[in-house]
């Protein structure tokens, strides 16, 4: 029987198209159904308007980047949800980004920005109108309207501080704030600088708008904290975080949970008491505000640096589901055509690789191919690139689903084994991190499929001759995973002899589980946490010390990275 008593067929709505085959639709499919199914069921501008309107709830408990503020037609225009990224010259070009409280309505939004709190140039900014409509499982639709402005400040010099306010023709102004550009690559700027890393982060607050969706019902309460109720974990982590005053943060996708359950399906909205198909994934675009205004606090002095994972994947938009972070986000763009998530920048004496793993995952397909091996090609000649450049020290990859883990829910996938860590092992890639798995877990230094050797916690790691490390840091805020049953966690002030886990396994190109151990698992965390990363270049060697730190500041793993610098 069909699991859905709103659709007593099996069938989704309007299509005859089983739910079974839905969800093996890839993104640009689900998108092409998604438009079809909304050119059957118009909405009008009056809905949009109250689509929009439905926020002033949302901000009313919180949530949004415009609490206590009317998110109405007729309240004054807002900016709020602030935050900033590199754009690809890291050392001179900083993408500063918003949202707008409601349609500005023929208002201008400007960035006033200058060296100094005076400020003294300005841009006029860019705003991004995008529109959602969901299909909702009552028979209706969710119109939604949302408004972003961008504004690209280029030739900066580096590692200098730049000071902007958001500003609108209407009458509102914002604080001044200031953000930093990168370390130029070069040896004459051997100065040591810091940067963090998460995964799967999410927002603690629930969203409960639009009207008539009970608190937590469209992602059945996903967000309730999963042991401890009066921990906001993600808030806890995001703190910690901004307590370490890093130069810039990676997350290694997840990042809103718009859509909580990850599968890559086309989106349906789930009022209260409602029931959701298999075929369907249940969003919400209303979470987006609720999130841009949790990170502010970091994101608005701190270049954030995103990679994209199976939740965002986003089948209400365009380009393979990611129309959305199009809109919201402003990301590099110098990586392969057609995969805006992949990109690179440089810090000093670090190169960063942000890379799109829904392309060649084995285990969620709906995005599996899409950029036809052209990311893949641009991996190579990328990191080529890098490992060719005297000037660069550490090269290092963040992306989302996980080459080597070892968690009951995901484990390792093997197509990412396949696609890239023969690359990382050619061009010596120092750091692999990914998130994907609700936990946090170290590998020994591994080449060619093998551990080199056993790296403990306080030890030294050579990556010329060791390897590369990978790490799963996905405890940035969503509830957690477990390991396989009998594998302990281990880590600082709670080891085990034997770290082997000799029961995980690692997704194949047919979807299945393929049995393997994993004797390379070194350091298993289960609780909240992120990366502390210390660069120290040098003239004659470079270190860089990756610590551990969990949602209370606690460090319980560190590794140092030396590397001779070439000459």
């Amino acid at each position: 029987m069909p699991s859905n008593p709103l659709n007593p067929t099996g069938d989704i709505p309007d299509t005859g198209i089983p739910e079974a085959l839905a969800a093996h639709l890839t993104m640009a499919e689900q998108h092409q159904w998604h438009r079809a199914y909304l050119r059957r069921h118009p909405v009008s501008r009056r809905n949009f308007l109250r689509g929009s309107t439905a926020a002033a709830a949302v901000a009313a408990l919180g949530g949004s980047p415009f609490a206590k503020r009317a998110y109405a037609e007729d309240a004054q225009l807002a900016v709020a949800g602030r935050h900033v990224g590199f754009g690809p010259d890291a050392a001179s070009q900083l993408r500063f980004g918003a949202q707008l409280s409601r349609n500005p309505q023929g208002a201008k939004v400007f960035l006033d920005h200058g060296p100094t709190p005076a400020l003294g140039g300005t841009l006029e900014a860019e705003v991004r109108n995008l529109v959602t409509q969901i299909p909702s499982s009552d028979g209706g639709v969710l119109a939604a309207e949302q408004f972003y402005v961008h504004a690209p400040v280029d030739g900066l010099p580096a590692r200098l501080p730049h000071f902007y306010r958001w500003r609108t023709s209407d009458g509102f102004t914002g604080d001044i704030r200031a953000a930093s550009t990168a370390l130029p690559t070069a040896r004459s700027a051997v100065l040591p600088f810091r940067f963090t890393m998460m995964g799967d982060q999410g927002t603690d607050e629930t969203p409960t708008q639009p009207p008539g969706l009970a608190p937590g019902d469209y992602d059945d309460r996903y967000y309730k904290p999963d042991n401890d109720p009066a921990a906001p974990h993600a808030t806890n982590v995001l703190r910690r975080i901004a307590d370490c005053r890093p130069d810039f943060h990676v997350l290694a996708g997840d990042i809103a949970y718009a859509d909580p359950s990850g599968a890559g399906r086309s989106p349906q909205f789930v009022p209260s008491g409602g029931h959701s198909a298999r075929g369907f994934d249940k969003f919400n675009p209303y979470v987006w505000d609720a999130y841009l205004g949790a990170i502010e606090p970091s994101a608005s002095v701190t270049p954030w640096m995103f990679a994209t994972g199976n939740h965002d994947m986003e089948a209400a938009y365009d380009t393979h589901g990611y129309g959305g972070h199009l809109a919201r986000l402003d990301l590099p763009g110098n990586g392969p055509a057609g995969c805006p998530s992949a990109y690179t920048f440089t810090y000093g004496n670090v190169a960063v690789l942000s890379l799109d793993a829904n392309d060649i995952s084995y285990e969620i397909k709906a995005n599996t191919g899409y950029s036809g091996g052209a990311q893949n090609s641009w991996v190579e000649r990328t990191l080529a690139a890098h490992r060719a450049d005297g000037n660069i020290d550490f090269i290092v990859c963040f992306f989302h689903h996980c080459a080597y883990s070892t968690t009951d829910s995901h484990a390792s996938d093997g197509g990412v084994r396949d696609a890239w860590c023969a690359l990382f092992d050619r061009y010596q890639v120092d750091l692999v991190l990914q998130g994907h798995n609700h936990v946090f877990e170290r590998t020994d230094p591994i080449r060619a499929g093998s551990a080199t050797h056993a790296a403990e916690d306080n030890s030294v790691v050579y990556p010329e001759t060791d390897g590369t490390v990978y790490y799963t840091v996905g405890g940035g805020g969503r509830p957690r995973y477990g390991f396989q049953p009998g594998s302990p966690e281990t880590y600082r002030g709670n080891t085990v002899a034997d770290t082997t886990v000799p029961n995980s396994y690692v997704w194949t190109p047919d979807g299945e589980k393929q049995d393997e151990a994993a004797p390379w698992s070194r350091v298993r965390f289960r609780n909240y946490s992120f990366l502390r990363v210390d660069v120290r270049p040098g003239f004659f060697a470079s270190e860089m010390d990756v610590v551990a730190v969990d949602e209370y500041g606690r460090e319980f793993d560190k590794l140092t990275y030396r590397r001779q610098v070439r000459s």
